[in-house]
């Protein structure tokens, strides 16, 4: 069996694998990972391998120090790991676990096929990776939180709202206008790279993902919406990959 864990910024999602099929999944906050993994390591005694991707300021050290004592095999996502796909990025040592992650689980889903993966969380990226399993790297920006966050941080006046998907354009009032920019401009951007593939590429494959990819399904009409596991389904193909 195998145990893949991400660790974000905030949040960590893990699953347990039998091979290729997920067993168990769980997520929650960062502060309580290290009080699941015993009962987990209890519940599925026959783990023998895991990969731990953090891209976080949490120290992982002691989660490991568990896994060990369990005689668990542990991977770190890090550039030396083998990949189902070959990379042309320049800066591949700052390249995020998360972003490889999910190019591997599209390259699982749906291999030698072009596919663009929109990644809807704390920051928005979307990853190509075409048809001849070449990951071309792709963009990051600000997520739709860390937006209204920046207007309310860096203005005197403008208020923090919650997000909303109803807005008009152009809007009639501040808050309208704000919802417009935010949520209006993350939706353009996205078709707007959308749009750039598809003039150059045949038969691309829209992956939406993410925690506010249930939200910016309602407006964007996307075929593929990848569950919350989409993730860990890449880490465990990447495991699988590397394990011996």
């Amino acid at each position: 069996m195998n145990l893949v864990i991400d660790i974000g910024n905030n949040y960590f999602k893990l699953a347990v694998f039998g091979n290729e099929t997920l067993m168990f999944g769980k997520s929650g906050k960062n502060s309580v990972l290290e009080k699941i993994i015993p009962r987990l390591i209890e519940d599925f005694p026959k783990i023998k391998f895991s990969l731990v991707s953090n891209v976080s300021d949490l120290s992982d050290s002691t989660i490991k120090t568990i896994l060990r004592k369990k005689n668990i095999k542990i991977y770190d996502f890090d550039s030396s790991l083998k990949l189902p796909f070959s990379v042309n990025y320049k800066t591949m040592e700052t390249l995020g676990n998360d972003r490889l992650a999910v190019v591997a689980a599209s390259v699982k889903l749906y291999p030698d096929s072009n596919n663009i993966i929109i990644d809807a969380g704390t920051c928005l990226t979307a990853d190509f990776i075409s048809d001849k399993n070449i990951y071309l790297g792709g963009m990051i920006s600000p997520g739709i939180d860390m937006r209204y966050k920046s207007l309310k941080n860096y203005t005197a006046r403008l208020p923090k709202l919650e997000k909303s998907h109803h807005f008009k354009f152009p809007a009639d009032s501040t808050t309208g206008s704000m919802h417009a920019g935010v949520v209006g401009g993350v939706i353009n951007e996205i078709l707007g790279f959308i749009d750039q593939l598809t003039s150059k590429y045949k038969n691309v494959n829209v992956i939406l993902t993410g925690g506010d990819a249930e939200f910016l399904s309602k407006t964007l009409k996307i075929t593929i919406f990848a569950n919350q596991n989409f993730i860990l389904e890449g880490l465990n193909s990447i495991l699988n990959l590397n394990k011996h």
